[in-house]
């Protein structure tokens, strides 16, 4: 082979090469993943965690390969999950979202699960897991201390929905709630169509609406709906 054959040669293997050739054993690979933000923080120490429900915000995937160097939104890629799904979720496209049944911290992850790079070579790294972590704000109430729990009960062969006032219950969704001591709270009951609503028991009675006067210990307060 003459010495132009051969750089001709050395050009062309360089050249398939950087196209991804299997044959040369350098392929682009997933190393690492991060994910943004690092840490999200639902909810007050002044707010009932079940008022937090709903809150979300959307979570990146980041994924960090070589062959060569470079990092790419990989969000619709991975497989999300949540360690403690009763404080937050996550989606299958990464929107975290609380659902105000607990608090405390959780931990978030987005896992690849391959064996194979990006043009199908055996990777050494066939499980890469990135994590953030969630927090919901435990209510504690405006005086500092653990408030008392106003819980809500449905009875009746009718059905309908009770809302307070500081938010917090929305019954049958979120039957109960801590208050700060000491807070007067109003219960507002609506009939769902076809029933009537029939009275309180443990609350100050006006109607649809009843009034629980300075709460400071915990109190259940039952809804009748004929």
């Amino acid at each position: 082979m003459s010495w132009k054959q051969q750089r001709f040669s050395l050009a062309a293997f360089a050249i398939l090469c950087l196209v991804g050739l299997p044959s040369c054993g350098h392929d682009q690979q997933l190393t690492d993943i991060s994910i943004q933000p690092a840490t999200e923080t639902f909810g007050a120490a002044t707010i009932p965690v079940s008022a937090d429900a709903g809150l979300s915000v959307q979570l990146r995937a980041l994924g960090d390969y070589i062959h060569p160097p470079v990092t790419k939104d990989i969000t619709g890629q991975v497989a999300w999950a949540s360690n403690d799904t009763q404080m937050v979720t996550v989606s299958a496209t990464g929107l975290l979202t609380a659902t105000g049944l607990a608090c405390g911290s959780s931990l978030v992850s987005a896992t690849v699960n391959t064996n194979k790079s990006t043009g199908n070579l055996s990777s050494s790294g066939a499980i890469v897991t990135g994590y953030m972590t969630a927090n919901v704000v435990c209510f504690t109430g405006s005086s500092g201390g653990s408030g008392p729990i106003l819980t809500v009960a449905l009875s009746g062969a009718g059905s309908g929905t009770v809302s307070s006032s500081p938010s917090g219950i929305n019954c049958p969704t979120a039957c109960s709630a801590s208050f700060a001591s000491g807070t007067t709270v109003t219960l507002t009951a609506t009939p769902d169509t076809g029933s009537t609503f029939g009275g309180w028991l443990n609350c100050q009675p006006a109607g649809q609406v009843c009034a629980v006067s300075s709460l400071t210990n915990n109190l259940t307060v039952t809804a009748t709906f004929n």
